[in-house]
């Protein structure tokens, strides 16, 4: 038989309650630590009843005062300590005068003037309220605290959500942009055929970038498939001349990556590589294991930073570009990995082509989902 896993809550998940378990067992403790003493020590009934009497009205005394002391903790601190300390000093008072009073009819034998019995529990009372004073106004205090310190983060959160789903969306015009004025060419050659082949393709893309959410990540295999999309959407553009090379080491295919990560270097690629040759280029997808790490190359066969090219310059705006492509890119894998990662642009001079290396952790999938289920609970 399957047992339920037990998940408890905080005990502040209801503060109503946690209030009112504290109060009781608060001044049920109290009521305890007077009444073991006196019964090992043989006291009678008066003395029981005494006690029990005092505890209901320092429970109903406090359960007044912290009205009091709710409605001052979020006031200015010379008003919330200066009004709070007379409550409680009024409420000693209150308490002691009729502790006394109690005392004195439990024990009408005794010859101790009231004033004096007064004064014997007064100090004891006070040392009570002002105990459970000091506790009321910690505790609340510290929930405070940590009220605040979860909504700052999720603040953060939200916050890098957001930038994470800026950052992306950025990559999406520019793309779109293109593919919807080559189908438009398409339908003015009235070639119908490939304008709706294109059409469904980039309605499976967008579907994909809906789908998934910026700040998610998927499996390398994921991530290849919609690669593989977004290249067939651009190969009826530029039909032989873009030729994709996928290299990707089966021990990576489920290591998790940001969605939509290597989309913006194989459109760099595309955009210098591609489209200023004649002859086209190839544009390699590579993944490799290397200890704990995933590393990932996306490499082409263009201009690279050759010197006495045209395309030199083209590729070094694209290095320093302030808008979409690889500042996109570093952007992202900072949001995500902060400084636990590399992203290192490769071009040697004397040889054409271009590479980009990014080397981030290996996540798996399944430690992905435990991890998420971890912080569910």
């Amino acid at each position: 038989m399957a047992l339920v896993p037990f998940q408890p809550s905080p005990f502040f998940a209801n503060k109503n309650r946690a209030f009112w378990n504290l109060q009781t067992a608060g001044w049920a403790g109290a009521m305890l630590l007077r009444v073991i003493p006196g019964v090992f020590n043989g006291q009678g009934f008066a003395f029981l009843a005494t006690i029990v009497t005092n505890t209901i009205i320092g429970y109903s005394i406090s359960l007044v005062i912290s009205v009091i002391f709710q409605t001052l903790i979020n006031r200015r601190p010379i008003i919330t300590w200066s009004i709070s300390l007379a409550a409680l000093i009024i409420a000693t008072v209150i308490y002691a005068t009729l502790d006394a009073w109690i005392v004195s009819l439990f024990r009408q034998d005794s010859e101790t003037p009231f004033t004096v019995l007064l004064l014997g529990v007064f100090f004891f009372d006070l040392m009570l309220l002002g105990a459970w004073s000091a506790l009321y106004f910690a505790i609340n205090y510290f929930l405070q605290v940590e009220e605040k310190a979860d909504q700052l983060m999720r603040m953060e959160n939200q916050a890098t959500s957001a930038q994470l789903a800026m950052l992306r969306y950025q990559l999406n015009p520019h793309f779109l942009f293109n593919t919807l004025n080559s189908i438009s060419t398409l339908v003015l050659l009235k070639e119908t055929e490939p304008a709706n082949a294109m059409l469904s393709r980039l309605s499976s893309f967008l579907r994909y970038t809906l789908v998934n959410e910026p700040s998610g990540r998927v499996t390398v295999a994921q991530e290849v498939e919609t690669l593989k999309l977004y290249l067939d959407i651009e190969k009826m553009r530029f039909e032989e001349r873009l030729r994709p090379v996928f290299d990707i080491d089966p021990q990576t295919s489920d290591a998790m990556l940001p969605s939509l990560l290597l989309q913006p270097l194989v459109e760099n690629s595309i955009k210098y590589a591609v489209t200023p040759l004649e002859e086209g280029a190839d544009i390699v997808v590579k993944t490799r294991l290397v200890g704990e790490r995933l590393r990932i190359t996306v490499s082409d066969t263009g201009p690279g930073l050759q010197d006495n090219d045209a395309q030199r310059k083209m590729r070094q705006m694209a290095v320093k570009s302030t808008g979409v492509g690889l500042t996109n890119i570093r952007d992202r894998l900072a949001q995500a990995y902060g400084d636990d990662h590399r992203f290192e642009i490769r071009s040697k001079q004397d040889i054409s082509g271009f590479a980009v290396l990014i080397d981030i952790p290996c996540e798996r999938k399944a430690q992905a989902n435990l991890a998420k289920g971890e912080m569910i609970e």
